[in-house]
């Protein structure tokens, strides 16, 4: 199995705190998420980003990670190459093993030699999403909306600590303060030794007598409310892109900074426009005269109707470039082009007039075109397809 520097795959030292570590991932996924990347080679590298952080964001798994590398113990093990000594004894085990002893081995596997994370330390919030829905012209020019959601905050009454005012919580006496408890199991092939989250302060290391709890927040520091946020869309979003507002996420936990709110877009189509990124297409019928003759014509655009021209002898699905009249540039400047298509528009159906001026052209051009009237089926079929 190749190795894999996941410290390298989100650009932190080795040494890189969680917050870091969690900072790279945001900022990253952000960049390669296949909804916003569609570039060649960009879901692969999501897909690496997301297994880096999925080690080095658990404690147990980094510490495996920075014995073993992403191999897993087996590499740690040297492929069991240490076995040379099998002859000798238990020696050969313990060579094999870097000399420490199968002892040594199930307590690294098992929490001996993991960093153990601090319960009081802060944590911050979750992350949340919000789905906005925009039309079309809004996400071309983008506005300014109010939005509404609920998210955990800190408990005013007793501003995070979960307890009444005046009172406090103690340590843990079941795991010590530690928020966690540590148990060891004598195996036939040593002592396996095993860490849980304690039951009784579900991690904190701190417990709040039933008596003493805040009786807004019931012993938990946050409360769920009703968020108010104005939120300015920028001008060339898309439909799946998505915008990441810092702070405005769940409240964090001992002091801990605020998560993070991610707004993903959904834009509802255009009846007149098709769209891809900043390009804008649209489609103009023209007739037969316009074409052959040329002409002026009205075109829609996002900005309003424009006049173009049209050359003669223009030739059904020819296409035109208005440059400048697409979507602005998300975060850059100027704006997109358009690009219509003109379809030459047949007449389903000619008065007198007009069949005998097609006769007459038809035969100065040199053809000899005998006509054909439409049966009433057919004018029946047309009237119905106009309807």
């Amino acid at each position: 199995m190749a190795e894999k520097d996941y410290y390298d795959i989100l650009g932190v030292s080795k040494d890189a705190s969680e917050a870091d570590i969690k900072h790279a991932y945001r900022r990253l996924a952000a960049k390669y998420h296949p909804d916003v990347n569609h570039a060649p080679g960009a879901e692969e590298k999501f897909k690496q980003i997301n297994e880096a952080y999925d080690v080095l964001s658990d404690q147990q798994k980094r510490a495996q990670y920075d014995q073993y590398g992403s191999a897993g113990p087996q590499a740690g093990a040297g492929g069991f190459g240490g076995f040379g000594g099998f002859g000798g004894g238990q020696g050969g085990f313990n060579q094999g093993f870097g000399g420490g002893g199968f002892d040594d081995i199930f307590s690294q596997f098992f929490g001996g030699g993991q960093r153990r994370q601090d319960p009081t330390a802060p944590r911050p919030g979750r992350d949340l999403q919000y789905a906005m829905t925009l039309k079309f012209m809004d996400a071309v020019f983008g506005k300014t909306t109010t939005i509404k959601y609920d998210r955990d905050e800190e408990c005013k009454t007793c501003h995070g600590t979960g307890a009444k005012p005046g009172k406090s919580a103690t340590t843990c006496q079941r795991c010590g303060g530690q928020g966690f408890i540590v148990t060891m199991q004598r195996t036939p092939l040593g002592n396996m030794r095993s860490q849980t989250t304690c039951p009784e302060c579900h991690g904190t290391g701190k417990v709040i007598k039933p008596e003493d709890r805040c009786t807004t927040c019931h012993g938990t520091g946050h409360v769920q409310e009703k968020h108010e946020l104005e939120v300015k869309v920028p001008a060339g979003v898309d439909d799946g892109q998505q915008m990441r507002l810092q702070g405005q996420g769940d409240a964090g936990a001992n002091g801990g900074p605020a998560g993070d709110l991610y707004i993903v877009f959904r834009v509802t189509p255009s009846r007149d426009f098709r769209r891809d990124g900043s390009t804008i297409y649209v489609d103009r019928d023209i007739s037969f005269a316009q074409a052959a003759l040329g002409d002026e014509v009205k075109v829609k655009t996002v900005h309003g109707d424009v006049d173009l021209k049209i050359p003669a002898g223009t030739q059904s699905e020819t296409n035109f470039r208005l440059r400048g009249k697409g979507v602005p540039h998300l975060n850059g400047n100027g704006n997109g082009d358009e690009h219509v298509t003109v379809h030459v528009r047949t007449p389903k159906s000619l008065n007198k007039r007009q069949r005998e001026a097609m006769m007459a052209f038809a035969a100065a051009s040199g053809e000899d075109v005998k006509g054909v009237q439409k049966s009433v089926l057919d004018k029946l079929k047309d009237a119905f397809e106009d309807r």
